[in-house]
């Protein structure tokens, strides 16, 4: 059987402390104007932003969390449903694009801050604008450190990241985002909270600590090439490392191409799988991953594969997001179940 753990709606706690905080003014206040350093430029804030446009669901996110969705004009590129909890709030903010949005689309909502999650999208190569575009016209752009520190984006593709990605990146981005909108004691609440389920989550399979082995299949261009799988430095890397678990794969891309025949003789004991609603490459639907695992002559006899050891996880968790958490939780519920702590 294929194991589908189900943490969605874990972030509604999250939204309840926040809503019910009440705020020291005096030790939280913003002074502006405020610069900080992001991604290697310097960006400037005279105030705090009263229309936000953020390109990446987890950009999104996390300005749902610290309590921002009434200063949202607009959002862009997303793998699946948003976090439990928002989906009200999200339905409010304008969608200007499934996938990436024009340069024109964003401009026209009037944003005093873009939020990036990837610097493919904005970035010196961006595909939607370089930083520089949206600054000409007074508009600071802020990128998630989690796609710049420690790793390299110029040689296109997903990058290569040299230095291994931790969650304290993700906790950059939500201190710095709570410093420019002046919502700081909601970054530190959201900071503590997601501290906490982490290590319930390694509590819970403590015991299997360097016994299991993992590969995580993110999805495919084409069913009859190689996959795209998960480097070792990327999210998934620190998922399997904050777990006690192998990654098979030994790459510091973060998503390099792997054959099939290679990730079996490598005989992981888990397949995690991404689930999304995504449809750019066919493999991004889960049931097409899952059929083709079970049908296909090489993976079809993987032990993973033949004794329903398959996990099913969000995409956003497998990426260097807020998510991640979330996906340290699916997993380790996931062993759990499937009795692999014993």
């Amino acid at each position: 059987m294929t194991i589908i753990p189900t943490i969605r709606g874990s972030f509604v706690a999250v939204a309840a402390l926040v809503s019910t905080l009440t705020v020291d003014a005096r030790a939280s206040e913003t002074t502006y104007p405020l610069t900080i350093t992001n991604c290697g430029r310097t960006v400037t804030f005279q105030k705090a932003p009263e229309r936000a446009v953020s390109i990446g669901q987890s950009s999104t996110e996390i300005m749902y969390l610290l309590g921002l969705q009434d200063r949202m004009v607009g959002t862009a590129v997303w793998l699946g449903p948003v976090i439990g909890g928002y989906e009200e709030a999200n339905a409010r903010v304008e969608r200007l694009a499934d996938n990436d949005p024009s340069f024109e689309s964003v401009v026209a909502k009037k944003p005093d801050i873009v939020t990036a999650q990837f610097q493919w999208h904005v970035g010196p190569e961006g595909t939607v604008a370089k930083p520089e575009q949206f600054e000409e016209l007074g508009i600071p752009v802020y990128t998630s450190p989690a796609d710049c520190v420690g790793k390299d984006n110029t040689g296109g593709g997903d990058g290569v990241r040299h230095a291994v990605f931790t969650m304290d990146l993700i906790y950059q981005e939500i201190a710095e985002l709570a410093q420019i909108f002046n919502v700081q004691a909601h970054g530190e609440a959201l900071i503590a909270e997601l501290k906490s389920r982490e290590d319930a989550a390694k509590q819970k399979i403590a015991s299997a600590n360097g016994r299991l082995s993992a590969v995580f299949w993110f999805s495919s261009a084409e069913l009859d090439i190689d996959p795209f799988v998960a480097g070792k430095n990327g999210a998934p890397g620190y998922i399997m490392q904050a777990l006690g678990i192998r990654n098979v794969i030994d790459s510091e891309e973060e998503w390099p191409t792997v054959g099939w025949e290679t990730i079996a003789k490598s005989g992981p004991t888990i397949i995690v799988a991404g689930r999304m609603e995504r449809r750019r490459f066919p493999a991004d639907d889960i049931a097409v991953k899952h059929q083709f695992l079970k049908s296909d002559p090489v993976t079809s006899l993987m032990p993973a594969v033949k004794e329903g050891r398959v996990v099913e996880m969000d995409a956003q968790a497998m990426n260097p997001t807020i998510r991640t958490i979330e996906g340290i939780e699916v997993l380790a519920e996931a062993i759990e179940k499937a009795g692999l702590t014993q």
